[in-house]
């Protein structure tokens, strides 16, 4: 071992390396995303009358909405450790173009999920932290339709962006199964046409980031700086 002047051994540096059991954060993130709009659905859902959710949140249920909020912000950030995970994943092979859309549509999603999220569970968190004395029934209406804009609107299509680019980049890579690359297709198809508030089309992203997620877990997919060489 290499020592310095003085007979003290130079510090050994190790190059950081992502574990493969990082690969999880994919599927934490799709648990913590489908909690948390189950819970703010819950006392906000377009299916509740108004005057329902008013009651809840003024009472009891504003818990569950303020729990959503919580876990919206986490879901958020392991959907950034989703995203880190891949890039090591791709490794030096990323074009850069690619890598561009890649990162700004996924920061785009998250930042949009955040805001929808915050406009649906923002009536029970400003009643039960006391900034809203009464709720105006006009505000329900504005505040859904702002919250479900932002989530099954834009949101959607951000991450119908991202499902696109980042099958394109997987397909471009020899270790990465065909199959991870038209799956991808099939729900990023279905995520940017959408042009109803359907909600159960927002739930195709986090089941595509969980089957991306187990196969990063069980085969470590793609090890990063596999080659120097560009994509294009």
């Amino acid at each position: 071992m290499p020592r310095e002047d003085n007979g003290t051994p130079f510090p050994v540096e190790r190059e950081l390396t992502t574990p493969r059991a990082a690969g999880v954060a994919g599927i934490v993130f799709a648990g913590l995303f489908v909690t948390s709009i189950v819970l703010v659905r819950s006392a906000a859902g377009r299916s509740l009358s108004v005057h329902t959710v008013i009651r809840n949140a003024t009472g009891h249920a504003s818990t569950r909405a303020v729990a959503g909020l919580y876990l919206a912000f986490f879901a958020g950030v392991a959907f950034l450790w989703f995203m880190a995970v891949l890039r090591d994943r791709i490794g030096r092979r990323e074009d850069k173009f690619f890598a561009t859309v890649f990162m700004g549509s996924g920061l785009l999603f998250v930042g949009l999920f955040l805001a929808g999220a915050a406009a649906l569970g923002g009536l029970a968190a400003g009643a039960r932290f006391g900034t809203a004395s009464s709720i105006d029934p006009s505000i329900v209406g504005y505040a859904r339709s702002l919250g479900y804009t932002f989530l099954l609107v834009f949101a959607t299509k951000a991450a119908g962006v991202f499902t696109i680019v980042t099958s394109t980049m997987l397909q471009r890579l020899a270790r990465w199964p065909r199959w991870t690359a038209f799956s991808g297709y099939a729900a990023a198809l279905v995520l940017v046409l959408s042009v109803t508030f359907f909600e159960p089309v927002i739930l195709l992203f986090p089941a595509w980031v969980t089957a991306m997620s187990v196969y990063v877990l069980f085969t470590g997919a793609g090890t990063a700086g596999v080659s120097s060489a560009g994509v294009g």
